[in-house]
C-alpha cells in the first residue's frame, strides 16, 4: 500500500523540501556513477538519478516507484531517466542484469510482512547482474531514533507556490515487536484542514537483515554505521547494507 502522503500530488511536491540533499545521497551517488546500469527501487522523485544524470551518467538508470505522484515529480525534472510505475513484484526480472540496485531513503523499513520482505529480496536477488550489489539502509533499531519524533518538533517548509507549510511527526504508542507505528502531519495554507498520514516502519538488526538476505540467495558484502563507512555499534544511526548474490 503506498503512503498518503507519496499519493498525494500536493504532499509529493514537498518532499523534497522535507528530505533535502545530503550524505547520503553524496554515499549512493559514488555508487550510481561507477555502475553501468542501476535500478532505483522506491526512487520517489526521482532526486538520485536525476543527479546522476546531471553529473554526466551515460549508462542505464530506472526509477521504480509505486507511487504515481512522486513519479510526477521525477518526470517532470528528468526525462532522460527511464521511470516506471510499479514494484519489484509487479514484472519479470531474469536477465535484466543491473550491476547496482538501490532502495534509498529507509524505504526498506516499509517492507514489514516477511512474505513481502522475502519475495522482494528474491527480485531483488534476480535482477542483479552476477558482480552486480545490492546497497540500502535501514535506521539502526539500537538507536532508537522514533524517540525523537515528536510534536515538539515541527518542521518548516515551503510549497511550489510559496506557502508556508508545518510538518511534525509523533509516534502512535510504543513499538509492537519490530515495528513502529507514526503518524504525519501536514499543516498549512494548502489544506482547509491538516492532512494526517499514518505509516507503519519495521526496524531489523544486523542478524535479522543477513537471515533475511540468505534466505533470499543474498550474502552480505560490508555493513556501515554511517555515511562516513564507519562500524555498525549500538549507537550507530544506520545500518548500510552492501550485499551480492550468494
Amino acid at each position: 500500500m503506498v503512503d498518503h502522503s507519496y499519493a498525494d500530488l500536493s504532499l509529493a511536491a514537498l518532499y523534497d523540501s522535507l528530505n533535502p540533499w545530503g550524505p547520503g545521497d553524496d554515499f549512493y551517488l559514488d555508487l550510481v556513477m561507477s555502475a553501468g546500469s542501476v535500478l532505483d527501487v522506491g526512487c520517489g522523485t526521482g532526486r538520485l538519478l536525476r543527479g546522476a544524470r546531471a553529473a554526466g551518467h551515460g549508462g542505464s538508470l530506472m526509477g521504480l516507484e509505486p507511487a504515481a505522484a512522486m513519479l510526477v515529480q521525477a518526470r517532470r525534472a528528468e526525462p532522460r531517466v527511464e521511470w516506471v510505475l510499479g514494484d519489484l513484484r509487479t514484472r519479470r526480472w531474469e536477465g535484466q542484469g543491473f550491476d547496482l540496485v538501490v532502495m534509498t531513503g529507509h524505504a526498506f523499513q516499509e517492507l514489514l510482512g516477511d512474505e513481502e520482505l522475502r519475495a522482494v529480496l528474491t527480485a531483488v536477488r534476480t535482477a542483479l547482474s552476477p558482480t552486480g550489489r545490492f546497497v540500502f539502509e535501514t535506521r539502526n533499531p539500537a538507536a532508537r531514533a522514533w524517540e525523537t519524533w515528536t510534536p515538539d518538533r515541527v518542521h518548516h517548509v515551503v510549497d511550489p507556490d510559496g506557502r508556508q507549510v508545518r510538518v511534525w511527526h509523533e509516534v502512535d504508542g510504543s513499538p509492537v515487536g519490530d515495528r513502529v507505528t507514526f503518524t504525519e502531519t501536514y499543516e498549512g495554507a494548502p489544506w482547509p484542514q491538516p492532512q494526517v498520514c499514518r505509516s507503519t516502519l519495521r526496524f531489523l538488526g544486523p542478524d535479522a537483515l543477513a537471515d533475511f538476505l540468505n534466505g533470499a540467495g543474498l550474502e552480505v558484502v560490508e555493513q556501515y554505521g554511517d555515511w562516513a563507512r564507519g562500524p555498525v555499534t549500538s549507537g550507530s544511526p544506520e545500518i548500510i547494507t552492501v550485499a551480492r548474490q550468494g
